[in-house]
């Protein structure tokens, strides 16, 4: 759940993270905040899901307090450079040998994609796939399954994307590690798009925990 950790570890990989720093609740640098990145920025808590404690700060006053609400949730706090672009998604599926879905794109209807946009409004649409050029739907399909294998993913992972506008690049937004898996989500959507339907794909999970108990068996001293 660690976003700065990810961000580390995915950085190691080659995969392109967002600009950021990571700073103890309660001890903002704003000076270097905005020496670094400018406005606006996003604040987040280091360690939670569902964009909860996450705040589009614009001014230092509201830098300051998207720093104080984060600080609520974790002892570690993200600020990262705003980027402004299009909010991408690719289901990741597999243990020692991960596959991607092909991905998604998400349209909010806030200004981005916040808790009430995910579970309240039911005003956010999609376009499964995303609007893409293949070779852009394969960089991402290829940099999903780089961030899984980063963070020694087992399972399923749904890993989110952020194109920016002005440059066309792709960079990692994060890696949810238990993807939601209700009627709405878009990990199995993306699934069922990509040819593997709801049922076997729950199969297949199934398959691969088995797979993964026999593994760590096998191992001299059991985990």
């Amino acid at each position: 759940m660690d976003k700065e950790v990810t961000k580390r570890l995915c950085g190691e990989r080659g995969v392109p993270v967002v600009e950021y720093v990571s700073q103890p609740r309660g001890c903002l640098n704003i000076d270097e905040v905005e020496s670094r990145f400018g406005y606006p920025v996003f604040v987040k808590p280091a360690n939670l899901g569902s964009s909860v404690g996450i705040t589009r700060a614009t001014t230092r006053e509201g830098l300051q307090a998207a720093f104080d609400l984060a600080g609520r949730y974790d002892r570690k706090v993200i600020v990262e450079r705003a980027i402004v672009g299009r909010e991408l998604e690719c289901s990741v599926l597999g243990n020692d040998q991960p596959v991607a879905s092909l991905p998604c794109e998400i349209l909010p209807s806030r200004e981005f994609y916040d808790y009430e946009d995910k579970y309240l409004l039911d005003q956010s649409r999609f376009e499964l796939p995303a609007n893409l050029p293949v070779a852009q739907q394969e960089e991402v399909r290829r940099l999903a399954v780089e961030a899984y294998r980063a963070v020694e993913c087992e399972g399923m992972a749904r890993v989110d994307f952020l194109m920016e506008s002005a440059t066309g690049r792709i960079y990692l937004n994060e890696i949810n590690t238990i993807p939601g898996f209700t009627s709405i989500s878009m990990y199995p959507k993306m699934w069922e798009h990509s040819g593997i339907p709801f049922a076997r794909l729950v199969d297949r999970l199934i398959e691969l925990a088995l797979e993964r108990h026999k593994a760590k068996k096998a191992t001299r001293y059991e985990r």
